[in-house]
């Protein structure tokens, strides 16, 4: 069954959908699945986009109905997230304000000057920089920068971490497997494997009740990339069950359908270890893909380990999610010396 999400909810276009599918055949080869790659990272001509243009298309309609003029929104000084409110923002012709925090103890004199956060200043965001740790939970850095652009004058549009703890934060996802589904129909393939890296909740959440709408089941798995796969599961599950609801999915979310791994987060939430970096090497030099230390890198890392350990069997036909990320990898140079 298909959710026909466009004709239902409000959507601003903002990216080249559907994203394209292709053969890693370099890649398959080497693990002895068949790999596929569906690329979020590629869809979009807004600074190098990814996954979150997908789920800002519907958030963009929403603020533009709203009469909003500054999106506000906060991730990593390395956000891949806030990079992209950036480049929304930007092309809807608003101001940005942007919570840089420091989810992530990386010791490099660059880091905050270089790669995602330096893309989104010169798309005209002020990037706040202030707060640490990440959580899925509401940041006060974040409300204080709501209240600030309302003491201006200003109008905001609060978009959380990863465009996910939001009332539309799962239809982009939810889409993507309608998307999908029509992609296979046409070239002919079932994906019965599907890996994608999960954090804030609202990717792998999406697809998982869009998924749950069709008819063929098949194995989705979520890589944790907070290095917290409790809070990961707490925020897909929420997100899981307000998506259905919202979109009208008749039948209920079950636990066994939410599959996070927390084997290949690494030392902790932006941090990569030699898995991870093994595995940005394998996706460059096999397929010329490249993957980020933060999400791809681990995602990919679980897909070579499951795919050689036999967890994903010989013969199964498995779809890597890339969600982008790409343009951190400059912040994280030390990490190939």
């Amino acid at each position: 069954m298909s959710l026909d999400l466009p004709n239902r909810f409000p959507r601003h276009p903002l990216a080249f959908f559907p994203s394209p599918i292709h053969p890693l055949p370099r890649l398959s080869r080497e693990l002895g699945v068949e790999v596929w790659a569906k690329r979020d990272d590629i869809a979009s001509g807004l600074a190098f986009g990814g996954n979150k243009v997908r789920k800002l298309e519907w958030l963009a309609a929403d603020a533009l109905a709203q009469g909003c003029d500054t999106l506000v929104s906060i991730g990593n000084i390395q956000s891949n997230h806030t990079r992209q409110v950036a480049a929304v923002a930007a092309v809807l012709g608003m101001r940005c304000r942007l919570v840089q925090e420091e989810w992530t103890r990386w010791d490099d004199p660059v880091y905050d000057k270089v790669g995602n956060i330096l893309l989104s200043r010169l798309m005209g965001a002020e990037t706040v920089l202030e707060g640490e740790g990440y959580s899925t939970a509401v940041k006060p850095t974040w409300e204080r920068a709501l209240e600030q652009v309302r003491r201006e004058g200003g109008k905001p549009y609060a978009i959380p971490a990863g465009a996910s703890d939001h009332p539309l934060g799962g239809l982009g996802y939810a889409h993507f497997a309608d998307e999908l589904a029509a992609q296979e129909a046409a070239a002919g393939i079932f994906f019965d494997t599907v890996v994608t890296a999960t954090c804030t909740g609202s990717t792998q959440a999406g697809m998982v009740v869009g998924f749950g709408a069709q008819d063929r089941p098949r194995r989705l798995i979520g890589i944790d990339t907070a290095a917290n796969a409790a809070m990961t599961r707490a925020a897909v599950t929420r997100i899981a069950h307000a998506t259905a609801e919202l979109v009208g999915l008749n039948r209920e979310i079950r636990d066994a359908e939410i599959e996070i791994d927390p084997r290949f987060a690494g030392p902790d939430y932006g941090l990569p270890d030699e898995a991870t970096i093994a595995a940005i090497r394998m996706g460059a030099q096999l397929e010329a893909m490249l993957t980020d230390p933060v999400y791809e890198g681990k995602s990919l890392a679980g897909l070579i380990a499951m795919a050689r350990g036999g967890e994903i069997p010989a013969g199964a036909k498995v779809l890597y999610v890339h969600l982008g990320g790409a343009p951190a990898l400059n912040a994280y140079h030390r990490a190939f010396a």
